[in-house]
């Protein structure tokens, strides 16, 4: 049914304020720049200005945000519409799931994809949005996909778990991250009682915890020890044998990170003799007890980078907001000045401030805008989305 079809049924039921409906907020101007600038504060003895520094912006990531807006519409309403007794939603009751002004963004995206949603109206029955016979078809394969997803999910915990210090962290801190890591909503009721031997909860200080029952010394490789023994597989041992660091920032070495600098930067000679040095420095696992380290020391702190990059490997889509990564800010033992930490390491991580909240990038899980691995929950997702015709959407392996 067309937009010029449903808003009429809607005004039978209901007023519309088009002023709030015709509003977008333009921050066109604000985007087209190729880097921001951020303002470093630093102690200083006289009156001297904070110093500014750049940071170049990497737009394909910054893509990659915006190409997940009507996505995440479609998919929330699917699992509103799934959630009804009778498989289907009336319309006048779409404000109460989503509110005012985000029932307009629902609104256009039933209305520009009929291949996906259905409105129903009879002549005394208010108009209703269901899923179509073919969107119902392809939406039967979550479960096989949450089925699939549940051994990589249960090892992600632990590991998540083993990366903490006491091997315990706050429900309320898992809670932030659910969606992020491909939990299930119901994740405290669903799976951690199915796996007692790996789970328990436990109350802290009156706070309910998640503790690791046993260690699993199998799981602590983190996604970097993994990549080096696939590049070495993988048949690149000629370029393993160079020694130098190249321009890029890239050393091949058993310590080393994969870094991708943004277009625009262009690294001095100091700079890449420090990184090398950088790059070549052995340091802790993140899996061993960050208590045994003194926070000053340089292995230490690369050690912190290890534990962000471990952090974001776990993940779905290899991102986290800043607020996410803060809530783990004294289980993990991340640096007080994180954000520092983050922007320093900008061949590791990126920073975009679309969206409603500023985001880290896991820069290597990405190429250009399209993420590189995918797991079993985003391969469905895909292929539902698939069904509104975006040529966006692309099918990545899955790492197990």
């Amino acid at each position: 049914m067309r937009r010029s079809s449903i808003l009429p049924l809607l005004r039978l039921h209901q007023p519309l304020t088009s002023s709030l409906y015709d509003k977008i907020w333009d921050n066109s101007s604000f985007n087209k720049s190729s880097f921001m600038w951020i303002q470093i504060m630093h102690k200083t003895c006289g009156g001297r200005r904070p110093k500014k520094k750049i940071y170049h912006r990497v737009h394909e990531l910054d893509k990659a945000m915006d190409l997940q807006k009507k996505p995440n519409v479609i998919l929330k309403l699917k699992s509103i519409i799934q959630s009804q007794k009778n498989q289907s939603l009336l319309l006048r009751d779409l404000e109460k799931e989503v509110g005012f002004i985000q029932k307009w963004n629902f609104i256009a995206v039933i209305e520009k994809y009929p291949l996906i949603f259905h409105v129903s109206s009879g002549h005394k029955t208010p108009p209703a949005v269901s899923l179509t016979k073919k969107a119902e078809k392809i939406a039967s394969e979550e479960s096989l996909a949450n089925e699939l997803m549940e051994p990589i999910l249960v090892n992600n915990l632990k590991k998540l778990l083993m990366l903490s210090v006491d091997c315990r962290l706050p429900l309320e801190s898992i809670d932030l991250i659910q969606p992020e890591f491909g939990l299930p909503s119901d994740f405290k009721k669903s799976l951690i009682p199915k796996f007692p031997e790996f789970f328990s909860v436990k109350e802290v200080r009156g706070i309910p915890h998640l503790e690791l029952e046993t260690w699993d010394s199998s799981l602590a490789i983190t996604a970097r020890e993994e990549r080096l023994i696939q590049d070495r597989i993988s048949g690149s041992s000629g370029q393993l044998k160079r020694a130098r660091i190249s321009k890029d920032g890239n050393f091949h070495g058993p310590f080393a990170f994969h870094l991708k600098f943004p277009i625009g930067f262009r690294p001095n000679m100091s700079y890449l003799q420090e990184l090398e040095k950088w790059q070549k420095m052995d340091f802790p696992s993140p899996y061993l007890n960050a208590k045994r380290f003194e926070v000053s020391d340089p292995k230490a702190r690369k050690r912190v980078v290890g534990v962000l990059h471990e952090v974001l490997s776990l993940t779905m889509e290899k991102r986290l907001t800043s607020a996410q990564l803060e809530a783990f800010h004294s289980e993990l033992r991340l640096p007080a000045r994180l954000l520092l930490c983050l922007i320093k390491h900008h061949g590791l991580f990126y920073i975009t401030n679309k969206g409603a909240k500023s985001s880290v990038f896991l820069k290597e899980g990405y190429e250009g805008s399209r993420l590189v691995d995918k797991c079993p929950l985003l391969m469905f997702r895909d292929k539902f989305v698939a069904l509104s015709g975006r040529r966006d959407v692309e099918h990545s392996s899955c790492v197990v």
